[in-house]
């Protein structure tokens, strides 16, 4: 039976190159691969990662924990940690809470994670004391993305959500609109996630520096999907008279607007303008405005400055407001400071001034 140390005397390397050769990691060069590759065929020797991987004490394996991986910005911002992760040789191992509090506290505050994984990707997921308590005894190098709390010395990656309902706030007021509603996430969520409360806060800012004062009749909450965003429309119109603008706080709960309103007999956006935010992957066929947020380049980022304490250095410099891991920035015992990416204001058809202009 072919063993690595043949093919390391084949090619003339060390073990530890002819793993790192065949597991496709960055560190080899191409020259050297194709030797150790040449040398692996001729003596039909097939690698096991798992063998490898567990005499260096090491899984080779990222743990990944999403809210929901049926949503939109969840899946696209695995799909874009896991080409990362799969690039440089490792896997991912995926945890779905499906938005239970139970599973959270099963998958966080136990020994679940405990030598299965060498790192640990949090996307959107609230925590509690007790969560960033046991992720720290763990002692593995961590980031979050797109969460509003964090773990202690763990790098995060998200955007600005008050800042991005600040801005969509701000261009239907721009458009003349004054009656805007706000359609937002449900406070009773098992995970209590915090995204929608800052992209309220950012809507509510923007009307009071416009000198609008916000109306709590036109603030319906419901959940982050296109029927919660059929329901809250609904209930809004139910209310009276329907409001000229909503502020959707996702773009799924947006494409629910739309449809509430045109089964209201309502168009958009002659009756009533609409905008989201994400930039989902449908809102150009839907003529969504919206406020497009990176989820791609999010995973993307958060999967390069996770790799570097592993000892896998990123092909490009970081991007954001903050420096990369190891910069000294962060004490063990506080979260790093974010690294905010940018969004931006996409105009399209379902937004436009209100009929009286």
């Amino acid at each position: 039976m072919t063993r690595i140390d043949d093919v390391a005397r084949l090619a003339g390397v060390s073990t530890a190159t002819v793993s790192r050769a065949l597991r496709g990691l960055p560190t080899v060069s191409a020259a050297t691969r194709r030797r150790v590759q040449a040398a692996a065929e001729q003596l039909q020797y097939a690698v096991s990662p798992s063998a490898s991987r567990l005499a260096g004490g090491k899984t080779g394996t990222v743990a990944v924990v999403v809210p929901r991986i049926t949503r939109w910005f969840f899946a696209t911002v695995v799909e874009a940690v896991e080409d990362h992760l799969h690039e440089n040789g490792y896997d991912l191992l995926l945890y779905n809470l499906g938005g239970r509090e139970q599973t959270r506290r099963r998958v966080l505050r136990t020994a679940n994670l405990h030598k299965r994984v060498d790192a640990i990707i949090l996307v959107a997921t609230p925590l509690r004391p007790a969560d960033a308590t046991a992720l720290t005894k763990l002692d593995l190098p961590g980031v979050t993305i797109s969460s509003g709390s964090g773990v202690p010395g763990w790098p995060s990656v998200r955007i600005d959500d008050v800042a991005a309902g600040r801005t969509a706030t701000r261009h239907l007021v721009d458009l003349g609109h004054t009656r805007i509603a706000h359609i937002s996430g449900d406070p009773d969520d098992e995970l209590a996630f915090t995204t929608h409360l800052d992209r309220r806060r950012g809507y509510q800012e923007a009307l009071r520096a416009a000198g609008i004062r916000p109306d709590p009749s036109l603030d319906v909450e419901s959940q982050f999907t296109v029927d919660g965003g059929t329901r809250a429309t609904a209930e809004l119109l139910a209310r009276g008279e329907p409001p000229t603008a909503i502020f959707a706080a996702c773009d799924e709960m947006a494409m629910g607007a739309m449809t509430a309103l045109r089964d209201a007999g309502l168009r958009v956006p002659q009756d009533v303008s609409v905008i989201g935010v994400d930039d989902h992957d449908l809102a150009g066929a839907l003529g969504l405005s919206t406020i497009a947020q990176p989820a791609a380049e999010q995973g993307l980022l958060a999967a390069r400055i996770l790799l570097d304490p592993l000892g896998v250095r990123a092909a490009e410099p970081y991007a954001g407001s903050a420096p990369a891991p190891g910069g000294g920035d962060a004490s063990d015992d506080t979260p790093a400071r974010p690294v905010i990416l940018p969004t931006r204001l996409v105009v399209r058809e379902s937004t436009a001034p209100p009929r009286a202009h």
